[in-house]
């Protein structure tokens, strides 16, 4: 693996933490949104990560998604975004202008506190991503000044 592969690998974990970032900010965003529903009622998302593969001993082969083998990671990828299916809050809240005819309004499954943490994860993620990209450049240029 040279290299500049560093480059495409960071790259993709911080194209994963974007996601991951997006998500939770959505979820933020509609924390409090309510619903006369159950099936109108926002609720949460999380994204899916797989690794990606790349087999070391055909470096021609396609890249593929989980290998039993040990070959080298090539990165990360989003492989979809799931809402999550834990029960969303009903309230009884008669004068509520979203209330149903028995008087409840229906919150998102959002625990603003979980997604706080997940949005001090992917940040942290995120900058250790773009860490290894400068500690990479600042490698590449070493090995330049090599030969003066």
């Amino acid at each position: 693996m040279s290299l500049t592969n560093v480059f495409n690998i960071a790259g993709s974990g911080m194209s994963a933490q974007s996601t991951r970032l997006n998500t939770v900010a959505s979820n933020i965003a509609n924390a409090e949104t309510v619903s006369s529903s159950i099936d109108q009622t926002y609720r949460a998302r999380k994204p899916v990560f797989a690794t990606v593969l790349h087999d070391a001993t055909n470096p021609n082969a396609s890249q593929s998604l989980f290998d039993e083998r040990g070959n080298a990671g090539v990165g990360v990828q989003v492989t979809g975004i799931v809402e999550d299916q834990s029960e969303l809050q009903a309230r009884y809240e008669p004068s509520h202008p979203a209330a149903n005819a028995e008087g409840y309004v229906f919150y998102p499954n959002v625990n603003v506190v979980e997604e706080m943490a997940d949005m001090i994860s992917a940040s942290r993620a995120f900058q250790t991503n773009a860490e290894m990209m400068n500690t990479a450049k600042t490698m590449m240029q070493k090995v330049l000044t090599l030969g003066q």
